[in-house]
């Protein structure tokens, strides 16, 4: 008995590709090591599991589907895609094992790497992580859930340890816990002999062992593992001492008692009580000298997994076959102890021919490839030999002559023969020659059709195991590569190979049915009675137990004795089951094809087949079924039916017509195919996937995974909340794209459609990036993406994302580029000098790069951003005014106005550093540049001359200090945020040889931004010891920033260190000046901000309090004032709860301010005991210096008290209300009290005039009132008193509402603090008439000019604080005219132009793109930088530190928000709807935005709603929550970077080229060009399309539309060849539908119109041409759907909001042209009545016509098969009651058209 012969393809002859690429790489060999490995993989291996895309280089060539090849040598793998080196990996030692592996969570594989004493493990893309190894590793193996380890063989192996389980109510927990115990208590000998990593980062795992049920770590140190399966948890290892190889099955055990088990242990060390891996050993096979040299896992032929062991020496093959059980979703392996079986082998491997890509459960299925000692080639599918392959001819030939040159030839008879086999992947393998030479083989011919493939695999799938056996072998013993030459192989001889097996199956079935017993049986007749399914069916038993390597002859002879006669009996009824399974499957691949446009051509081939099937096995139903379909091929199977089959065959288009019209639980469930229920069938996945949505559109449940209408569905995750929205989730979980949807006959994709587009516009938030590709929302895609990206930890998603989940759909997006936030231009600083700069371009002024397209879109055509500029430049020398004719005299005035020039210079950076805030990207390899700052000054009328300031005159050093500190700064807060780490090393890098203030002005800025956690403990050694002031101070400010909260250990020693108090008593005396005392302060205030510290408090406390060395006042105050704020930051807004809380601390804070203290003597003295040592009381005589300490204690309670309302808190620090008291407390600090108290009463503050009187004390009030009268008799001292205290407290409410305000754009807030400023001005010097009834005049009578221009200041300061970032146009006026007239008057103070600076600097925060929190550490670090004493000069840091100015940076959110259209990739504008929740203010309310703007606060924070009719609504929801605005890197920020995509709608252009909507009067534009195109002459057309004003069609679509089908389209609707054609009619229908979809934005519908269309229209031309254009009524069905479809909306069976996605009149309109078509013809009656009677079709090739409207008629009208109909007639005519049996039939046919029911009733009874 022979079996098949098939004959190899021949790949060419192979060599690993590693050594031709070391040859080009032209490497030394000197040095590498001979030996080298290499293998070769399927590409599969390495791919992500989940990823769709081939966005990247990666997965595009992972999906190439060639074999990849790793090459191991020495050190170095080079990894290859065909003749391509893909990548190369050099590592520092050998590589002593190399393996794919998945780890973690993570579902992309990773390259694990071996090295003596470490790890290396690479993602695809190269990112590395290195494992360090404890022990000596000998071989790692991958598992399903991570890497398994191999240990070396300790010297001491302890005894076991067993953790017993006497009661069964121990369970795995105890066992753990006991085990965790052991490793607990150092039992370090204890080591596994396998370890498990789960994870890159994790610590690699004991492993455990399980026998009997307990729970042992594994130390079988004999084990050795010598295979793994990566895809099933199975492991084989080999005993050499028992001479025994085992299988285990490795199992997770999960420990959910984390709580418990924490109460118990401390810390576990070994992270025991996550998850545990343990082993169960399942089989175990004796005897074996030598460990198997290979092991691999096939499949047997029901899927069931085989492992086999191939030993080389004994030249066997044994295969143990598994048994899997499914208990709860989790597979369990056991192995049934007789299922192993032996076959002769000197080589084998695993190879997948007979199934390609067939997945069932885990495994694909795999075939086993053997060569025997023969040097036979044969193929097994399980136990069953299916063929043997030989060596293709032309190999042999060829190989002779080239045996002929070599020197040592053997005779010339000598054929090649083969002699081991190599690299099996996939369906090829390396076949060695016994010439040693090696050839790639491929075992399939590589035309493969698809068709013979989805049947096989159908077969596979419908058929039962010992059916399928059988198939199997019969379609392999087909040799149908040999009986054709090799050159006309191709697509179709692999289908008429199955077409003849089919036959072959058909004819048996023929010649057993006919009782032929005297036939000779035919060979393969022979091959099938001694198979072993015929034995198997006979229940012969015996051979089961013998191997099955038993030459196929004599398996023959043994069972040829049994006699012919006994078998009839029971082949017969095996052959028809077999065909009746062969038909079932077979019927629904075909039924699943119908669902595919593109696969007609198949669908024709498949119904042939069929036809032949049902032939013989008489199911006249289902050889009617399929000549309806094709009535041209299928016709001549008919023969008139006598037998009738009561079977109907299922049909998929009855049923989806039932489901829509009367929901799915009425479709009748005997329509679906077998198959397409049955979970896992991959052939017919497409029928499967669209009765899915279709069930859920006609409201199926899910019930698990199972549909009620019984078919499997996976639902991607997403809330839904009605049944379209769930079938757009099930079309994601299915991977149902754009692509299958357009593949779907028309009139079956509507129903999907208009889903989608009804979840279209208020889709969830939180579906997958892929829904929202189908919905075709990109923007909400990319939003998704972004956030997706973020959560992984990847950089930014390009849109070339989106595009591969929706290609071809997308092509027309072009990448995202913003030049803003994300990727700035980097390069801007070398390229553009020149063009930048709007003033005279000759240097930078560091604020060049602010113009981008963002702030271009923000602030429009107006110039702010060029004046903003303008005023903070200070890299320029400023203009000069003087007289024409100059004089000696004049350079002193010129000097003069250069030094109050001067003072306005160097203020100008604290404004810049706000101005451009985070707003570039630098690389980290570059010098950092700071923009000079220049003092000098030009005189215009001399031809700009510069003039310098004298040295002689004035200090000039003196004045750039400090300035230049301020200016580094500025320009190292322009860096933004990184998006990785910033570098130590280029800290170190910019690091000056000397000391200078430059360096320390970046160490502050790095610090605000908190990049300086990167610098080591010895680099600030470094940087303190070299002494240097401002670099101290910037140091200690940036690392207290950059550890703010954090009270980290080693920061605060180094800040004491500059607290002398703090120095113990051995210590040295150290000198540390005021200034570093007083920033050491503040610094430990910040990194201790909101501890509420008990001992920092008390260190601080004293610090207020204390006299410090300096004998300045004004520094001692300053140092106190430090003090103060430090301690409000340590006990932020903790008020009466900080830790450990006296009332003493509080007293003694109102002492210092000044306030009344009950029994103040005794206090007093307690106070002085518990004083540290050292520090003096600062007194004068008994009393404390209530001017040095008042100021820091007020801001200290301030702060402490922050938002808590406390009434008695805010009732002590009160606002002077008599006389005295006015006289007693100095005015400046009535301010700070006013500050104070409303930061304590923060809900207290509002903004209205009225509330800012409230403030003002009654004697206040009433004396000012008095001095507006003319009765004048208040005394001057009084009158000052009452002034001073008045404008104090004015200011403070101000600066207080500035504060609460902060950031907000609040409009009243804005108003009022305007009206003050202006009132203010007023008074200093009158601009414009004010009448406010409020405000008392001639306030500069009694106050001094300075008071009133600080008091003016600090409101101008507040007004920009609140209307931050907003870059608010009037304010921007104000300060403009403030800068100008403050050096016209001469009356500059450097803190006055540092005010105006900054208030310009906060008005543009960041460029318009940060604004202020108000969150209580914001609150506490505005007030530090608007603390209201301002400097005198540029080094005035007496009373506040300058570099505290810069202390605003901690208080700054990035809240901008800009829009993104995603066609196009640039930003837009946007009108946004904002709502914010209800505060005490105002009630829950909403108001509108054009983006880019700044957002309110998370804090308030509701809904983001873009609205407005021109781009896709989308609603994003926040939970407003207490907490700061989303950083760059935040995983859950819910805008990318502070962007939004959005999508704009077709028909509406963007509103920077249409900014009032009058071009997207779409309708009018495009009839104006539509009405052209129905003139019936085509010249003038063409004439008029030519004139070059006109508009064509296409430009037209082009501006409304980005989508490629409908561009493309609208072109061939411009092309001259379309005009000359002569169906005017069509032109016009093809216009009018692109019109229909550029007006309804439904692109997608362009080719359901012409679909539709064109199918009616060639029926009609068919009927009055007679032109047979096609033979098949399939169409029919597709538009029968889009009727039902129509039908569906008109009875609400589907909702809709806005009607059909296509208009029911024209579906309406083609419906009649149907029915008139078919009601037309005569012939077609009396064709129907013989259809009737007979059940014969019109015969003969002239009646093609007649039987394909004979079948359109059928298919239309529903009309069952003609048996159907004879049997309900046979069944009415007893019960018929009246004359006509219409009712009666009209029940049995209830689907079948009345008038058709008429007409059977007249032809029939």
């Amino acid at each position: 008995m022979s079996i098949g012969v098939r004959r190899l393809t021949l790949l060419g002859e192979f060599k690993p590709f590693g050594l031709i690429a070391e040859a080009l790489d032209g490497k030394s060999t000197e040095t590498v090591t001979e030996n080298y490995e290499y293998f070769l993989f399927d590409p599969e291996i390495a791919r992500d599991r989940d990823a769709e895309d081939n966005c990247n280089e990666v997965a595009s060539a992972l999906n190439n589907r060639g074999d990849h090849e790793l090459f191991i040598r020495g050190n170095r793998i080079i990894w290859s895609i065909g003749a391509r080196v893909f990548k190369r990996f050099t590592l520092q030692s050998s590589i002593l094992k190399v393996c794919w592996c998945h780890l973690g969570h993570t579902t992309e594989a990773l390259l694990c790497i071996l090295q003596i004493d470490r790890l290396a493990i690479y993602n695809t893309s190269g990112e590395i992580v290195s494992v360090q190894l404890p022990r000596t590793i000998t071989s790692i193996w991958p598992l399903p859930f991570g890497l398994l380890l191999q240990q070396e063989v300790e010297a001491c192996t302890p005894s076991r340890v067993p953790y017993s389980s006497t009661s069964p109510l121990l369970s795995v927990r105890d066992m753990l816990l006991s085990a965790s115990n052991h490793i607990q208590k150092g039992d370090g000998s204890l080591v596994s002999s396998h370890l498990i990593l789960m994870d890159p980062l994790d610590e690699q795992q004991p492993t455990f062992i399980e026998e009997r049920g307990k729970l042992n770590i594994m130390k079988e140190y004999d084990e050795k593992t010598i295979w793994t399966s990566d895809q099933v948890p199975l492991m084989a290892s080999y005993n050499k001492g028992k001479m025994q190889h085992s299988l285990w099955v490795a199992e997770i055990i999960n420990s959910n008692f984390d709580e418990a088990a924490s109460g118990l242990l401390n810390v576990d060390p070994m992270g025991l009580l996550q998850k545990h891996l343990s082993f169960r050993r399942i089989w175990q096979g004796k005897g074996a000298q030598t460990a198997a040299c290979k092991v691999f896992m096939a499949t047997d032929d029901d899927a069931a997994p085989i492992v086999c062991f191939f030993h080389q020496e004994q030249r066997k093959l044994l295969s143990v076959r598994l048994q899997t059980v499914e208990i709860n979703n989790e597979i369990v392996f056991d192995v049934k102890p007789d299922m192993s079986w032996i076959i002769a082998a000197v080589a084998a491997s695993p190879v997948t021919v007979t199934r390609p890509r067939v997945k069932v459960g885990l495994l694909p299925y795999s075939d086993i490839m053997v060569l025997t000692p023969e040097n036979a080639l044969l193929l097994y599918s399980g136990k069953q030999c299916l063929c043997r392959y030989v060596l293709p001819s032309c190999l042999n030939k060829v190989k002779i002559l080239h045996d002929l040159e070599l020197p040592e030839t053997s005779s010339l008879s000598n054929a090649l023969k083969i002699t081991g086999l190599a690299d099996a992947v996939e369906g090829r393998v390396n076949v060695i020659v016994n010439n040693k030479q090696m050839f790639r083989c491929a075992l399939r011919q590589s035309p493969s059709s698809s068709l013979a493939n989805d049947c096989i695999t159908a077969l596979a799938e419908g058929l039962g195991s010992s059916f399928y056996r059988h198939f199997l072998g019969l379609i392999w013993k087909d040799d149908y590569s040999t009986d054709l030459s090799e050159a006309e192989s191709g697509v179709d001889s692999e289908w008429d190979s199955f077409c003849r097996v089919i036959m072959k199956m058909c004819r048996k079935s023929n010649i057993i049915s006919q009782k032929h017993s005297g036939l000779v049986p035919h060979c393969a007749w022979n091959f099938l009675l001694s198979s072993q399914f015929h034995n198997n069916f006979c229940k012969v038993n015996s051979l089961f137990g013998k191997s099955s390597a038993v030459p196929l002859d004599q398996v023959e002879s043994s069972s040829s004795t049994l006699s012919i006669d006994g078998t009839k009996s029971s082949e017969e009824p095996f052959y028809t089951e077999l065909l009746i399974e062969c038909l079932e499957s077979l019927h629904a691949l075909y039924e699943s094809l119908k669902l595919d446009n593109l696969r007609k051509r198949d669908l024709e081939h498949l119904a042939i087949i069929l036809c032949n099937i049902a032939n013989f096995l008489g199911e006249d139903n289902y050889l009617d079924h399929y000549i309806r379909d094709f009535p041209l091929s299928c016709k001549k199977f008919l023969k008139s039916g006598t037998t009738i089959s009561p079977k109907i065959p299922p049909s998929l288009f009855r049923w989806l017509e039932n489901c829509l019209q009367h929901g799915c639980s009425y479709a009748n469930i005997s329509d679906l195919p077998c198959l397409v229920r049955k979970d896992g069938c991959r052939v017919v996945s497409l029928a499967r996937k669209i009765v899915c949505f279709y069930s859920i559109l006609s409201g199926a449940n899910l019930l698990g995974k199972k549909l009620s209408s019984g078919v499997y569905c996976n639902i991607a995750t997403g809330s839904y909340s009605s049944k379209e929205e769930l079938t757009v989730l099930a079309m994601v979980g299915e991977r149902f794209g754009l692509q299958q949807l357009d593949s779907l006959p028309s009139g079956l994709s509507l129903p999907l459609r208009h889903a989608l587009d009804k979840c279209r516009d208020s889709s969830p938030n939180d579906w997958p990036a892929a829904a929202y590709v189908l919905l075709g929302r990109q923007d909400l895609a990319m939003s998704t993406l972004a956030r997706e990206y973020k959560y992984k930890e990847i950089e930014t998603p390009t849109n070339v994302n989106v595009i591969s989940m929706s290609t071809p759909y997308m092509l027309n997006l072009h990448p995202v580029t913003i030049s803003s936030t994300i990727s700035d231009t980097i390069g801007l600083e070398g390229t553009k000098l020149e063009d930048t700069d709007s003033v005279d371009g000759s240097m930078l002024d560091g604020m060049e790069h602010i113009f981008n397209s963002s702030t271009q879109l923000r602030y429009g055509r107006d110039l702010r951003l060029n004046e903003v500029r303008r005023l903070l430049c200070s890299s320029r020398p400023v203009a000069i005014q003087t007289s024409v004719n100059h004089s000696a005299s004049d350079q002193d005035l010129q000097q003069t106005q250069l030094w109050h020039l001067a003072q306005r210079t160097t203020s100008l950076p604290l404004g810049r550093g706000a101005f451009t805030l985070a707003t570039i990207h630098t690389l980290l390899t570059e010098a950092f540049s700071v923009p000079k700052l220049v003092l000098a000054g030009r005189l215009p009328a001399q031809q700009n001359a510069t003039v310098n300031l004298d040295p002689n005159i004035r200090n000039i050093q003196e004045l750039r200090s400090w300035p230049e500190f301020h200016n580094a700064v500025a320009a190292g807060l322009r860096l933004a945020p990184f998006q990785g780490k910033m570098s130590r090393t280029w800290i170190i890098y910019n690091k000056p040889e000397e000391p200078n203030s430059v360096h320390a002005g970046l160490i502050l800025a790095l610090g605000l931004h908190g990049f300086l956690r990167v610098l080591t403990i010895s680099d600030i050694y470094q940087y303190i010891s070299q002494e240097h002031e401002s670099t101290s101070v910037g140091l200690m400010l940036g690392l207290a920033s950059s550890y703010r909260g954090t009270m980290q250990p080693a920061m605060s020693k180094m800040f004491y260190v500059h607290v002398p108090v703090r120095h113990p008593s051995s210590y040295p005396e150290l000198e540390v000046p005021t200034l570093l005392q007083s920033a050491a302060l503040m610094s430990v205030g910040i990194l201790y901000e909101g501890s509420a510290h008990p001992q920092t408090m008390q260190v601080l406390l004293g610090e207020i309090g204390r006299r410090s060395g300096g004998d300045n006042v004004l520094e001692r105050e300053g140092h106190a004032v430090s003090a103060g704020f430090a301690l409000g930051l340590v006990a932020l807004g903790r008020g009466e709860d900080a830790l450990g809380f006296k009332d003493s601390f509080v007293n003694r804070l109102f002492l210092y301010i000044g306030g009344k203290v009950h029994n103040e003597r005794s206090h007093f003295s307690t106070f002085s005991m518990d004083e540290n040592r050292g520090s003096s009381q600062m007194m004068d005589g008994t009393t404390i210096n209530i001017d040095v300490t008042a100021p820091g204690a007020t801001i200290a309670l301030a702060l402490m008290f922050l938002k808590t309302e406390s009434e008695a808190v805010a009732s002590r620090l009160s606002i002077p209300n008599t006389r005295f008291d006015l006289q007693y407390v100095r005015p400046d600090f009535i301010m700070l009290r006013v500050i104070a108290r409303n930061l304590i009463m923060w809900s207290s503050v509002h903004p209205s005039k009225d509330w800012v009187w409230s403030q003002i004390p009654e004697i206040v009030r009433c004396g000012v009132e008095g001095l507006g009268g003319d009765g004048n008799d208040i005394d001057d001292m009084d009158a000052e008193a009452f002034m001073q205290a008045y404008v104090n407290i004015v200011a403070g409410a101000c600066l207080s509402l500035g504060l609460v305000f902060a950031g907000t754009r609040n409009g009243n807030a804005q108003e009022l603090l305007y009206e003050f400023a202006m009132y203010f001005l007023n008074e200093i010097k009158p601009v414009s008439p004010t009448s406010g009834k409020f405000f008392p005049k001639g306030l500069s009578r009694y106050i001094d000019r300075g008071t009133l221009e600080t008091c003016l200041h600090l409101i101008v300061l507040s007004l920009s604080v609140v209307m931050a970032g907003s870059g608010h146009l009037q304010t921007f006026r104000l300060l403009r005219f403030l800068r100008s007239r403050n050096c016209a008057d001469g009356q500059s103070s450097y803190g006055i132009q540092m005010a105006v600076s900054l208030a310009t600097g906060f008005l543009f925060l960041g460029g318009g793109m940060r604004t202020f929190s108000t969150n209580s550490s914001s609150i506490a670090a505005l007030l530090i930088t608007l603390y209201p004493r301002l400097p005198m000069g540029p080094n005035d840091n007496r009373c506040h530190l300058q570099a505290f100015r810069h202390l605003y940076v901690l208080a700054t959110e990035a809240r901008w928000i800009q829009t993104v259209d995603v066609d196009t990739g640039l930003p837009v504008y946007a009108p946004i709807e904002v709502t914010v929740k209800e505060t005490e203010h105002y009630a829950e309310s909403s108001f509108c935005e054009v983006t880019p703007c700044l957002m309110p606060e998370r804090a308030i924070l509701k809904t983001i709603r873009v609205c407005g009719p021109r781009y896709w609504p989308q609603v994003i929801d926040f939970t407003p929550e207490d907490k700061p605005w989303w950083n760059f890197g935040d995983k859950n920020n819910p805008f990318n970077s502070g962007i939004l995509f959005i999508k704009r709608k077709v028909g509406a252009c963007s509103y920077v080229d249409d900014p009032i909507g009058c071009q997207s009067l779409l309708s009018r534009a495009m009839h104006k060009v539509f009405g052209l195109t129905s003139l019936k002459a085509s010249d003038t057309i063409t004439e008029v399309h030519s004139g070059s004003g006109s508009i064509t069609v296409d430009q037209l679509v082009g501006t409304f539309s980005s989508d490629p089908s409908l561009i493309a389209f609208a072109q061939f609707c411009c092309d001259p060849a379309w005009y000359n054609r002569s169906d005017v009619d069509f032109k016009e229908f093809c216009l009018q539908v692109l019109f229909e979809c550029v007006s309804k934005d439904r692109p997608a519908l362009l080719q359901v119109y012409l679909s539709l269309y064109t199918t009616v229209e060639s029926m009609v031309n068919q009927i009055t041409t007679g032109a047979v254009v096609s033979g098949d009524s399939l169409s029919i069905s597709g538009f029968k759907l889009a009727l039902t479809y129509i039908e569906a909306l008109m009875t609400a069976k589907l909702s809709t909001s806005k009607g059909g996605i296509v208009q029911s009149t024209f579906v309406g309109s083609l419906r009649k042209q149907v029915e008139e078509l078919l009601n037309s013809s005569q012939e077609l009656k009396d064709d129907f009545h013989i259809y009737l009677k007979l059940g014969k079709w019109p015969d003969g090739e002239s009646q093609d016509k007649r039987s394909i409207l004979l079948s359109w008629f059928l298919q239309w009208y529903n009309v069952p098969a003609s048996s159907v109909i004879r049997t309900a007639i046979d069944r009415v005519k007893p019960k018929r009651m009246s004359s006509s049996s219409i009712p009666l039939l009209r029940l049995f046919l209830p689907r079948t058209h009345i008038n058709v029911i008429s007409e059977i009733d007249r032809c029939l009874t």
